[in-house]
């Protein structure tokens, strides 16, 4: 048998983006199963959603969006805390950097950590991996709900945390007026989950369930295409909760047998691989997924801190 690369360390084919405005000022950018960015035009200023890995990265992001709209970036709204996500940060000259308050901890406690491990595992989306200055810091925090209004007759932007799920601090962005939803990673649209450090039975339940109750119909998840249209919102969200339910079943049954952690990957392995194995970075999150949940349901509150060391050293486990 071929031994599988690092995670997605031999995924070096530059992936095609697209560029859609989902409705009037409003933007997504998605990129063949690579993280998915945003932004939404308010009266006199924009909100953007995401940062991507680099200063570079997000340079090209933005260069697309001028083609579009000029006006200056006011807010720079980050989902959650993963390195691929914020630390392009700089690139925006944002007024304000918001994020949820657990969001800011986790960058305190695991960011540097994070950011190795991150840019190990995908190496081609830390495009000029040294132009980025440092740890991307929130300058704005809360706790459940901020509201932005865009001025005008645009309506409100809403930032809601709808409870633990791909980590501790996930938040999303909804325009009640357009009913569109930007979910971050608590949603993704034909790309695998990785939950290396969530919360795997509070998303699958309550944190899903706010995020349906939004009743959008349109919905751009943190990967995978744009979801249009109430079905296709519902479906997005179902085999978001499908995949997580998945996992807790086979893991928790290796468990319950008094398995190792490697029977509980190569049993959720063979139960998600015919539905979800040519999903975008499914062989290479699965390894870190089984071993945060075998953590969870073995009493474990709060994910380990993955650092470039231990990421190699699960990998090795259970993909090599």
């Amino acid at each position: 048998m071929t031994k599988k690369a690092f995670a997605s360390s031999a995924d070096l084919a530059e992936k095609a983006q697209t560029l859609e405005i989902l409705d009037d000022g409003v933007y997504a950018l998605t990129a063949e199963g690579d993280p998915n960015i945003g932004a939404i035009e308010g009266e006199d200023f924009l909100v953007c959603f995401e940062a991507l890995a680099t200063p570079v990265a997000a340079g090209e992001w933005l260069a697309k969006l001028r083609e579009h709209t000029d006006k200056p970036v006011r807010y720079l709204v980050l989902s959650h805390y993963h390195a691929v996500r914020v630390l392009g940060a700089s690139a925006f000259d944002a007024e304000v950097i918001v994020a949820h308050e657990n969001t800011r901890a986790l960058v305190a406690e695991r960011g540097k950590e994070d950011w190795e491990s991150e840019f190990g595992r995908m190496p081609r989306l830390a495009k000029a991996a040294d132009s980025v200055p440092g740890l991307t810091w929130p300058t704005l925090t809360f706790s459940d709900r901020l509201t932005i209004d865009l001025g005008g007759d645009r309506g409100d932007l809403v930032l809601q945390y709808c409870g633990r799920g791909h980590t501790e601090g996930d938040i999303v962005a909804w325009l009640p007026r357009q009913k569109i939803l930007y979910a971050g990673d608590l949603v993704e649209a034909e790309a695998a989950l990785y939950t290396g450090d969530a919360f795997h039975r509070d998303w699958a339940s309550s944190t899903l369930d706010r995020v349906g109750a939004f009743g959008a119909e349109t919905l751009i998840g943190g990967r995978g295409g744009v979801s249009r249209g109430a079905k296709a919102v519902e479906a997005a969200i179902a085999q978001t909760r499908h995949f997580l339910d998945t996992m807790i079943r086979e893991v928790g049954a290796a468990r319950d047998a008094g398995g190792t952690l490697k029977d509980a990957f190569e049993r959720t392995h063979a139960a998600l691989v015919d539905q979800y194995g040519q999903w975008p970075i499914f062989e290479h999150c699965l390894p870190f997924d089984v071993s945060r949940l075998w953590d969870e349901l073995g009493g474990i509150e709060r994910p380990v801190v993955w650092t470039a060391e231990r990421d190699r050293e699960v990998w090795d486990q259970l993909q090599g």
